[in-house]
């Protein structure tokens, strides 16, 4: 079992941009990338240029990771999570006994389920005001 700790950086809309520019200036390398419009059960009132802003993306720079994704809508980002912590696991089981320990005394902010991106991702911000994404990853 691996668990692992990766910024999480969220932003309003202009995430494709931003991989670029990380791509220059930092020798960034694209892993993955998917957009709202990729995901299934994508609400048709999405409009065009909404689909293609980013739901989730992960790029290497040298022997680290950063992970992205757009705000929904592009809206305005609360206070504290523009930058989060991804807590990512390999096994569902575990990445759910991690949330359901942050969250106590914490809030939740996405509950813990299946999603097009993983089988076990929730979001949570903890006692402390600590947000972390919790993320499943199946080798593939």
């Amino acid at each position: 079992m691996t668990v692992k700790l990766t910024p999480y950086i969220t932003l309003e809309g202009n995430t494709k941009e931003a991989i670029a520019f990380y791509e220059q200036t930092i020798g960034a390398e694209v892993l993955s990338i998917l957009t709202y419009g990729d995901m299934p059960d994508m609400p048709d009132t999405f409009s065009d240029n909404l689909k293609d802003f980013v739901a989730h993306a992960k790029l290497r720079v040298g022997e680290s990771e950063l992970m992205f994704s757009d705000s929904p809508g592009g809206s305005a980002i609360e206070a504290g999570k523009r930058v989060t912590i991804c807590i990512t696991t390999n096994d569902v089981e575990h990445s759910r006994r991690i949330f359901e320990a942050l969250r106590q005394g914490g809030q939740v902010n996405m509950p813990f389920s299946e999603e097009a991106f993983s089988p076990g991702f929730g979001d949570v911000t903890d006692k402390f005001g600590v947000t972390f994404q919790i993320y499943t990853e199946i080798p593939g």
